[in-house]
Protein backbone atom coordinates (compact mmCIF):
# COMPACT_ATOMS: atom_id res chain seq x y z
CA UNK A 1 0.00 0.00 0.00
CA UNK A 2 1.00 3.68 -0.33
CA UNK A 3 0.60 6.11 -2.52
CA UNK A 4 3.06 8.93 -1.21
CA UNK A 5 5.57 10.19 -3.33
CA UNK A 6 7.05 12.45 -0.54
CA UNK A 7 6.41 16.08 1.16
CA UNK A 8 5.93 19.42 -0.29
CA UNK A 9 6.09 23.22 0.89
CA UNK A 10 2.68 24.36 0.98
CA UNK A 11 4.06 27.77 -0.15
CA UNK A 12 6.90 27.55 -2.42
CA UNK A 13 6.78 23.62 -3.74
CA UNK A 14 10.08 22.56 -2.88
CA UNK A 15 9.42 19.03 -2.87
CA UNK A 16 10.81 16.47 -0.35
CA UNK A 17 11.51 12.75 0.40
CA UNK A 18 9.24 10.89 3.07
CA UNK A 19 11.12 12.08 6.39
CA UNK A 20 10.21 13.67 9.95
CA UNK A 21 10.23 17.04 8.88
CA UNK A 22 7.53 19.88 8.84
CA UNK A 23 8.81 22.93 7.91
CA UNK A 24 10.71 24.42 4.21
CA UNK A 25 14.25 24.78 4.25
CA UNK A 26 14.06 27.29 1.47
CA UNK A 27 11.23 29.28 2.87
CA UNK A 28 9.90 28.11 6.16
CA UNK A 29 6.39 27.37 5.28
CA UNK A 30 4.47 24.27 6.30
CA UNK A 31 4.83 20.73 4.49
CA UNK A 32 2.40 18.42 3.50
CA UNK A 33 1.58 15.24 2.14
CA UNK A 34 2.53 14.88 -1.78
CA UNK A 35 0.02 12.06 -2.89
CA UNK A 36 0.19 10.03 -6.23
CA UNK A 37 -3.42 11.03 -7.78
CA UNK A 38 -3.46 9.51 -10.83
CA UNK A 39 -2.21 6.07 -9.00
CA UNK A 40 -5.07 6.41 -6.74
CA UNK A 41 -7.45 7.22 -9.24
CA UNK A 42 -6.47 3.63 -10.35
CA UNK A 43 -7.80 1.59 -7.57
CA UNK A 44 -10.14 3.97 -5.62
CA UNK A 45 -13.34 3.81 -6.47
CA UNK A 46 -16.77 4.04 -4.15
CA UNK A 47 -17.39 0.23 -3.99
CA UNK A 48 -13.73 -0.12 -3.08
CA UNK A 49 -14.21 2.11 0.02
CA UNK A 50 -17.30 0.48 1.02
CA UNK A 51 -15.89 -2.56 1.11
CA UNK A 52 -13.12 -1.53 3.60
CA UNK A 53 -13.88 -1.80 7.31
CA UNK A 54 -15.83 0.49 9.38
CA UNK A 55 -12.62 2.77 10.61
CA UNK A 56 -10.62 5.54 8.98
CA UNK A 57 -8.84 2.65 7.27
CA UNK A 58 -11.36 2.35 4.91
CA UNK A 59 -9.91 5.12 3.21
CA UNK A 60 -5.76 3.92 3.72
CA UNK A 61 -4.82 5.36 0.25
CA UNK A 62 -6.04 8.01 0.75
CA UNK A 63 -3.73 8.39 3.51
CA UNK A 64 -0.04 8.63 4.40
CA UNK A 65 0.91 5.40 5.62
CA UNK A 66 3.34 3.22 3.42
CA UNK A 67 3.14 0.57 5.81
CA UNK A 68 -0.22 -1.47 7.10
CA UNK A 69 -1.40 0.66 10.31
CA UNK A 70 -0.29 -0.20 13.53
CA UNK A 71 -2.89 1.11 15.24
CA UNK A 72 -6.24 2.34 15.59
CA UNK A 73 -8.15 -0.24 14.18
CA UNK A 74 -11.34 0.97 15.15
CA UNK A 75 -11.02 4.13 14.72
CA UNK A 76 -13.67 6.62 12.59
CA UNK A 77 -16.94 5.88 11.18
CA UNK A 78 -18.56 7.58 13.93
CA UNK A 79 -22.25 8.53 13.68
CA UNK A 80 -23.81 11.10 11.11
CA UNK A 81 -26.73 11.82 12.86
CA UNK A 82 -30.11 13.22 11.42
CA UNK A 83 -30.59 15.97 14.37
CA UNK A 84 -34.55 16.84 14.32
CA UNK A 85 -34.93 17.94 17.34
CA UNK A 86 -32.14 20.72 17.24
CA UNK A 87 -33.28 21.17 13.46
CA UNK A 88 -36.61 22.66 14.54
CA UNK A 89 -35.13 24.55 17.42
CA UNK A 90 -32.87 26.14 15.02
CA UNK A 91 -34.88 26.28 11.88
CA UNK A 92 -32.60 24.13 9.84
CA UNK A 93 -34.98 21.18 7.97
CA UNK A 94 -31.59 19.46 7.10
CA UNK A 95 -29.43 19.25 10.07
CA UNK A 96 -27.17 16.66 10.69
CA UNK A 97 -24.37 15.99 13.63
CA UNK A 98 -20.81 14.29 12.81
CA UNK A 99 -20.52 12.84 15.95
CA UNK A 100 -16.47 11.90 17.23
CA UNK A 101 -17.70 11.96 20.96
CA UNK A 102 -18.22 8.78 20.38
CA UNK A 103 -14.57 8.13 18.53
CA UNK A 104 -12.53 4.94 19.68
CA UNK A 105 -10.64 5.20 21.71
CA UNK A 106 -10.65 8.56 23.76
CA UNK A 107 -14.07 9.85 22.34
CA UNK A 108 -12.73 13.11 20.41
CA UNK A 109 -11.58 13.16 16.67
CA UNK A 110 -7.51 13.24 17.66
CA UNK A 111 -8.30 9.90 17.46
CA UNK A 112 -8.15 10.21 13.59
CA UNK A 113 -5.08 12.00 13.41
CA UNK A 114 -2.76 9.86 16.24
CA UNK A 115 -3.30 6.49 14.29
CA UNK A 116 -2.06 7.98 11.50
CA UNK A 117 0.83 9.66 13.29
CA UNK A 118 1.72 6.64 15.43
CA UNK A 119 1.70 4.48 12.47
CA UNK A 120 3.93 6.42 10.52
CA UNK A 121 6.41 7.15 13.77
CA UNK A 122 6.66 3.29 13.80
CA UNK A 123 7.39 3.75 9.99
CA UNK A 124 9.67 5.77 11.07
CA UNK A 125 11.42 3.90 13.91
CA UNK A 126 10.70 5.64 16.66
CA UNK A 127 10.64 4.63 20.24
CA UNK A 128 9.22 7.40 21.90
CA UNK A 129 5.81 9.87 20.76
CA UNK A 130 5.28 12.80 22.13
CA UNK A 131 2.58 15.93 22.02
CA UNK A 132 1.96 19.38 23.16
CA UNK A 133 -1.69 19.41 23.85
CA UNK A 134 -5.01 21.39 25.16
CA UNK A 135 -6.18 17.94 26.13
CA UNK A 136 -7.63 15.45 23.79
CA UNK A 137 -4.66 15.37 21.57
CA UNK A 138 -3.03 14.20 25.19
CA UNK A 139 -5.52 11.76 25.67
CA UNK A 140 -5.35 9.98 22.29
CA UNK A 141 -1.62 9.79 21.78
CA UNK A 142 -1.00 8.54 25.95
CA UNK A 143 -3.06 5.56 24.38
CA UNK A 144 -2.31 4.44 20.49
CA UNK A 145 1.82 4.68 22.48
CA UNK A 146 0.44 2.31 25.08
CA UNK A 147 -1.22 0.36 21.93
CA UNK A 148 1.84 0.55 20.12
CA UNK A 149 4.17 -0.42 22.73
CA UNK A 150 5.91 2.86 22.91
CA UNK A 151 7.13 5.34 25.52
CA UNK A 152 5.15 8.79 25.54
CA UNK A 153 6.06 11.85 26.71
CA UNK A 154 3.14 14.66 27.14
CA UNK A 155 3.09 18.38 27.81
CA UNK A 156 -0.27 20.62 28.57
CA UNK A 157 -1.13 23.76 30.23
CA UNK A 158 -0.82 23.86 33.62
CA UNK A 159 -4.53 24.36 33.68
CA UNK A 160 -6.10 22.03 31.82
CA UNK A 161 -9.22 20.07 32.91
CA UNK A 162 -9.18 17.29 35.38
CA UNK A 163 -11.07 14.45 33.07
CA UNK A 164 -8.14 15.54 30.21
CA UNK A 165 -5.46 15.05 33.31
CA UNK A 166 -6.25 11.50 34.19
CA UNK A 167 -7.68 10.46 30.67
CA UNK A 168 -3.66 11.06 30.25
CA UNK A 169 -2.45 9.65 33.03
CA UNK A 170 -4.47 6.32 33.32
CA UNK A 171 -2.43 4.83 29.91
CA UNK A 172 0.86 5.22 31.55
CA UNK A 173 1.77 8.05 29.74
CA UNK A 174 4.77 11.01 31.35
CA UNK A 175 2.99 13.44 31.73
CA UNK A 176 4.31 17.18 32.23
CA UNK A 177 1.99 20.41 33.01
CA UNK A 178 3.92 23.71 31.77
CA UNK A 179 3.15 26.93 33.28
CA UNK A 180 1.88 29.30 30.22
CA UNK A 181 -0.73 28.59 27.44
CA UNK A 182 -0.68 26.00 24.72
CA UNK A 183 1.19 28.36 22.75
CA UNK A 184 4.19 28.50 25.59
CA UNK A 185 3.90 24.85 25.67
CA UNK A 186 4.06 24.00 21.85
CA UNK A 187 7.28 26.52 21.54
CA UNK A 188 8.93 24.75 24.63
CA UNK A 189 8.49 21.29 22.79
CA UNK A 190 9.75 22.69 19.28
CA UNK A 191 12.75 23.27 21.38
CA UNK A 192 12.76 20.21 23.11
CA UNK A 193 12.45 18.09 20.09
CA UNK A 194 15.40 19.56 18.63
CA UNK A 195 17.72 17.61 21.17
CA UNK A 196 15.65 14.17 21.39
CA UNK A 197 14.76 12.32 19.24
CA UNK A 198 10.76 11.92 19.70
CA UNK A 199 8.64 11.71 17.49
CA UNK A 200 6.32 14.88 18.30
CA UNK A 201 2.83 14.28 16.49
CA UNK A 202 2.26 17.44 16.22
CA UNK A 203 5.52 19.00 15.23
CA UNK A 204 7.83 16.83 13.60
CA UNK A 205 5.15 14.27 12.29
CA UNK A 206 2.23 16.85 11.97
CA UNK A 207 2.64 16.54 7.96
CA UNK A 208 1.42 13.35 8.29
CA UNK A 209 -0.81 13.49 11.54
CA UNK A 210 -2.48 16.03 9.96
CA UNK A 211 -4.15 14.06 7.03
CA UNK A 212 -6.03 11.67 9.62
CA UNK A 213 -8.57 14.14 9.66
CA UNK A 214 -9.32 13.88 6.55
CA UNK A 215 -11.12 11.15 7.20
CA UNK A 216 -13.80 13.49 8.92
CA UNK A 217 -14.77 14.78 5.63
CA UNK A 218 -14.45 11.71 3.87
CA UNK A 219 -17.27 9.59 6.34
CA UNK A 220 -19.21 12.80 6.08
CA UNK A 221 -19.64 12.84 1.95
CA UNK A 222 -20.09 9.11 2.21
CA UNK A 223 -22.63 9.31 4.83
CA UNK A 224 -24.74 11.97 3.37
CA UNK A 225 -24.84 9.35 0.40
CA UNK A 226 -22.05 10.61 -1.83
CA UNK A 227 -22.08 13.88 -1.62
CA UNK A 228 -20.79 16.85 -0.05
CA UNK A 229 -22.97 19.31 2.53
CA UNK A 230 -23.88 22.95 1.33
CA UNK A 231 -23.10 24.07 5.24
CA UNK A 232 -20.27 22.29 7.58
CA UNK A 233 -19.54 24.03 10.86
CA UNK A 234 -15.97 23.01 11.92
CA UNK A 235 -14.34 24.07 15.54
CA UNK A 236 -10.92 26.09 15.39
CA UNK A 237 -7.75 25.66 17.30
CA UNK A 238 -5.07 25.78 14.83
CA UNK A 239 -6.97 25.50 11.60
CA UNK A 240 -6.05 21.82 11.04
CA UNK A 241 -9.11 19.89 10.90
CA UNK A 242 -11.46 22.75 8.66
CA UNK A 243 -8.72 22.57 6.48
CA UNK A 244 -8.60 19.14 5.95
CA UNK A 245 -12.36 18.92 5.70
CA UNK A 246 -12.49 20.95 2.66
CA UNK A 247 -9.56 19.16 0.94
CA UNK A 248 -11.46 15.82 1.64
CA UNK A 249 -14.33 16.96 -0.38
CA UNK A 250 -12.02 18.06 -2.95
CA UNK A 251 -10.00 15.65 -3.36
CA UNK A 252 -13.09 13.11 -3.80
CA UNK A 253 -14.52 15.39 -6.21
CA UNK A 254 -11.47 14.90 -8.24
CA UNK A 255 -12.08 11.28 -7.76
CA UNK A 256 -15.60 11.58 -9.51
CA UNK A 257 -16.91 10.08 -6.22
CA UNK A 258 -18.82 13.20 -5.21
CA UNK A 259 -20.02 15.80 -7.63
CA UNK A 260 -18.88 19.97 -7.73
CA UNK A 261 -18.21 20.50 -4.36
CA UNK A 262 -20.62 23.88 -3.17
CA UNK A 263 -19.68 23.59 0.37
CA UNK A 264 -19.33 26.81 2.40
CA UNK A 265 -17.22 25.97 5.46
CA UNK A 266 -17.69 28.08 8.54
CA UNK A 267 -14.86 28.33 11.33
CA UNK A 268 -16.22 28.23 14.79
CA UNK A 269 -14.37 29.82 18.18
CA UNK A 270 -14.84 30.67 21.16
CA UNK A 271 -14.78 34.46 21.58
CA UNK A 272 -12.15 34.19 24.47
CA UNK A 273 -9.25 32.79 21.61
CA UNK A 274 -10.79 34.14 18.20
CA UNK A 275 -7.86 34.89 16.25
CA UNK A 276 -9.43 33.23 13.18
CA UNK A 277 -12.65 34.25 13.37
CA UNK A 278 -11.78 37.67 14.39
CA UNK A 279 -9.73 37.91 10.97
CA UNK A 280 -12.66 36.32 8.83
CA UNK A 281 -15.10 38.94 10.01
CA UNK A 282 -12.71 41.83 9.46
CA UNK A 283 -11.79 40.55 5.82
CA UNK A 284 -8.31 40.00 6.69
CA UNK A 285 -5.94 37.67 5.39
CA UNK A 286 -3.86 37.21 8.13
CA UNK A 287 -4.44 36.99 12.17
CA UNK A 288 -3.26 38.66 15.25
CA UNK A 289 -2.22 35.67 17.95
CA UNK A 290 -4.04 36.38 21.31
CA UNK A 291 -3.66 34.90 25.07
CA UNK A 292 -6.75 32.51 25.65
CA UNK A 293 -9.15 33.21 27.93
CA UNK A 294 -12.09 30.97 27.52
CA UNK A 295 -13.36 27.45 29.57
CA UNK A 296 -13.27 25.61 25.65
CA UNK A 297 -9.53 24.92 26.55
CA UNK A 298 -9.67 22.01 23.60
CA UNK A 299 -9.59 24.96 21.35
CA UNK A 300 -7.88 27.36 22.72
CA UNK A 301 -4.58 27.86 21.03
CA UNK A 302 -4.09 31.60 20.63
CA UNK A 303 -1.22 31.54 18.06
CA UNK A 304 -2.90 28.87 15.34
CA UNK A 305 -0.33 27.06 13.08
CA UNK A 306 -2.18 26.69 10.35
CA UNK A 307 -4.87 29.76 10.95
CA UNK A 308 -4.09 31.28 7.84
CA UNK A 309 -5.23 28.29 5.76
CA UNK A 310 -8.26 28.66 8.05
CA UNK A 311 -9.20 31.95 7.22
CA UNK A 312 -8.46 31.01 3.57
CA UNK A 313 -10.39 28.22 3.40
CA UNK A 314 -13.50 29.89 4.97
CA UNK A 315 -13.24 32.67 2.71
CA UNK A 316 -12.92 31.04 -0.34
CA UNK A 317 -15.77 28.30 -0.08
CA UNK A 318 -17.82 31.33 0.71
CA UNK A 319 -18.09 30.57 4.52
CA UNK A 320 -17.87 33.04 7.01
CA UNK A 321 -16.47 32.88 11.10
CA UNK A 322 -18.25 33.44 13.91
CA UNK A 323 -17.41 33.16 17.94
CA UNK A 324 -19.50 32.90 20.78
CA UNK A 325 -18.98 33.90 24.68
CA UNK A 326 -18.31 31.24 27.48
CA UNK A 327 -22.13 31.40 28.39
CA UNK A 328 -23.53 30.36 24.97
CA UNK A 329 -21.02 27.97 24.72
CA UNK A 330 -22.20 25.82 28.05
CA UNK A 331 -25.90 26.99 26.55
CA UNK A 332 -24.86 24.84 23.43
CA UNK A 333 -24.14 21.91 25.32
CA UNK A 334 -26.90 22.15 27.32
CA UNK A 335 -29.25 22.31 24.10
CA UNK A 336 -27.45 19.59 21.88
CA UNK A 337 -28.29 17.42 24.69
CA UNK A 338 -31.37 18.15 25.90
CA UNK A 339 -32.63 17.70 21.86
CA UNK A 340 -30.29 15.26 20.80
CA UNK A 341 -29.30 13.27 23.54
CA UNK A 342 -25.50 13.97 23.06
CA UNK A 343 -23.36 15.00 25.59
CA UNK A 344 -20.44 17.14 23.98
CA UNK A 345 -17.17 19.39 25.36
CA UNK A 346 -16.43 22.48 25.20
CA UNK A 347 -15.69 22.67 21.87
CA UNK A 348 -19.53 21.27 20.46
CA UNK A 349 -20.52 23.67 22.53
CA UNK A 350 -19.10 26.39 19.94
CA UNK A 351 -20.11 24.71 17.14
CA UNK A 352 -23.71 24.73 18.46
CA UNK A 353 -23.85 28.04 19.43
CA UNK A 354 -21.94 29.47 16.32
CA UNK A 355 -24.33 27.99 14.06
CA UNK A 356 -27.13 29.35 16.11
CA UNK A 357 -25.75 32.56 15.31
CA UNK A 358 -25.14 31.62 11.70
CA UNK A 359 -29.11 31.29 11.09
CA UNK A 360 -29.62 34.34 12.73
CA UNK A 361 -27.81 36.11 10.63
CA UNK A 362 -29.04 34.23 7.79
CA UNK A 363 -25.89 32.89 6.47
CA UNK A 364 -27.07 29.17 6.79
CA UNK A 365 -30.91 28.55 5.08
CA UNK A 366 -33.28 26.55 6.66
CA UNK A 367 -33.21 24.13 3.49
CA UNK A 368 -30.16 23.60 3.11
CA UNK A 369 -28.26 20.24 4.17
CA UNK A 370 -25.95 21.42 7.05
CA UNK A 371 -23.23 19.58 8.93
CA UNK A 372 -22.44 20.63 12.58
CA UNK A 373 -18.65 18.66 13.58
CA UNK A 374 -19.06 18.16 17.14
CA UNK A 375 -15.76 16.90 17.71
CA UNK A 376 -15.02 15.81 21.54
CA UNK A 377 -16.98 14.17 24.33
CA UNK A 378 -18.63 16.02 27.46
CA UNK A 379 -17.48 14.13 30.15
CA UNK A 380 -13.92 15.01 29.81
CA UNK A 381 -15.16 18.77 30.81
CA UNK A 382 -17.55 18.69 33.59
CA UNK A 383 -15.85 21.51 35.21
CA UNK A 384 -17.79 23.90 31.69
CA UNK A 385 -21.23 23.05 33.67
CA UNK A 386 -20.36 22.68 37.24
CA UNK A 387 -22.66 25.22 38.89
CA UNK A 388 -25.04 25.54 36.33
CA UNK A 389 -27.81 23.26 37.25
CA UNK A 390 -30.32 23.79 40.23
CA UNK A 391 -30.01 21.57 43.37
CA UNK A 392 -31.24 18.34 42.89
CA UNK A 393 -34.15 16.94 44.53
CA UNK A 394 -34.06 14.43 47.92
CA UNK A 395 -36.79 12.60 48.91
CA UNK A 396 -37.61 9.98 51.62
CA UNK A 397 -37.63 5.87 50.43
CA UNK A 398 -41.32 6.30 50.64
CA UNK A 399 -44.46 6.51 48.26
CA UNK A 400 -46.05 9.27 50.07
CA UNK A 401 -42.28 11.57 50.22
CA UNK A 402 -42.84 11.42 46.18
CA UNK A 403 -46.33 11.95 45.99
CA UNK A 404 -46.25 14.92 48.13
CA UNK A 405 -43.58 16.53 46.23
CA UNK A 406 -45.13 15.50 42.79
CA UNK A 407 -48.93 16.77 43.49
CA UNK A 408 -47.33 20.51 44.70
CA UNK A 409 -45.12 20.57 40.95
CA UNK A 410 -41.95 20.70 42.91
CA UNK A 411 -41.21 17.90 40.64
CA UNK A 412 -42.84 18.76 37.64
Amino acid sequence: MGYVNGLKCKECGEKYDKLPIHVCELCFGPLEVDYDYEKIKEVVTKDSIEKGPPSIWRYKDLLPLDEEPKVGFHCGYTPLVKAENLGKELGLKNLYIKNDSVNHPTFSFKDRVVAIAVSKALEFGFDTVSCASTGNLANSVAAHAAEAGLKSYIFIPEDLEAGKIMGTLIYGAKLIRVKGSYDDVNRLCSEIGEGHKWAFVNINIRAYYGDGSKSYGYEIAEQLGWRTPDNVVVPVAGSSLITKIWKAFHEFEMLGLVDKVQTKVFAAQATGCSPVTTAIKAGEEFFKPVKPNTIAKSIAIGNPADGIYGIKTAKISGGYGEDVSDEEVVAGMKLLARTEGIFTETAGGVTVGVTKKLVEQGRIKPDETTVICITGNGLKTLEAINGTFPETDLIEPRLSSFEEKFSNNILV
